[in-house]
């Protein structure tokens, strides 16, 4: 696969210049195959000039932030038609030459586990991406909020944040997901709740939780397996 096949990485980054998780995402980028690695939102000043940058005012709520950041990039000329949207929690753990459309298994299920745990905004917004998605035709949609790379094409994001405009907590890859028909394999989302060493350690994609990361045995076997600088960081660079 030649370099203009592959797709481009958009990460989606909150505030703040202390990001050791968008650090270590970064470096496992040398197991994903793509072209070039964006930035919108915030960008921490200890990135690298191979990042392209994507400014975005940084005023609403994280869930108005993330999807103000998410359009930017895909109204941004320079980043690819098909792109790999990342959160700076994401942790690729084995080569991934192409990165296949997955998903967590139906909506409804997804809502029964979150209902018992939280009642708060994102379960809301849950349930109202639902409503919206049934209003349009699909009654029984599949969850797509994994903590992975999920494959999308600017024209269809567009397409998918226009329709869910009127939502302030959006669940945005569900709705692409589904809006767009893409299917996919169902897995466990990777995400690492606890501190303890019950974690897959021959996975292929990983996530963290900042104390998980930052004081627990997942957050540190990532950081063992990529302990040097990666070419998106400034000191990485020779």
């Amino acid at each position: 696969m030649g370099d203009g096949e592959r797709p481009d990485i958009v990460y989606v980054v909150r505030p703040g210049n202390q990001n050791e998780q968008l650090r270590y995402s970064l470096r496992t980028l040398a197991n994903l195959a793509h072209r070039r690695v964006w930035i919108a939102g915030y960008c921490p000043t200890w990135v690298g000039p191979d990042v392209g940058r994507i400014p975005v005012a940084q005023s609403g709520t994280k869930y108005e932030n993330s999807t103000a950041n998410l359009r930017a990039a895909a109204e941004h000329p320079e980043v690819a038609e098909e792109f790999l949207y990342l959160n700076d929690d994401f942790f690729t753990m084995q080569p991934v030459d192409r990165m296949p459309v997955l998903h967590r298994g139906p909506v409804d299920r997804v809502e029964r586990y979150y209902a018992t745990r939280a009642n708060g905004k994102y379960l809301r917004g849950l349930r109202e991406t639902r409503a919206l998605l049934a209003g349009l035709g699909h009654p029984d949609p599949l969850s797509y909020e994994l903590h992975i790379p999920m494959p999308m094409t600017k024209a269809g994001l567009l397409e998918t944040l226009d329709t869910g405009a009127r939502l302030d907590v959006l669940h945005k890859r569900t709705l692409h997901g589904a809006l767009h028909r893409l299917g996919g394999q169902e897995i466990t989302d990777p995400k690492i709740l606890t501190r303890g060493p019950g974690f897959p350690r021959e996975a292929t994609f990983l996530s963290t939780m900042p104390e998980t990361f930052t004081h627990g045995q997942v957050g540190a076997f990532i950081r063992s397996r990529f302990p040097e600088p990666c070419q998106y960081e400034a000191q990485g660079r020779h």
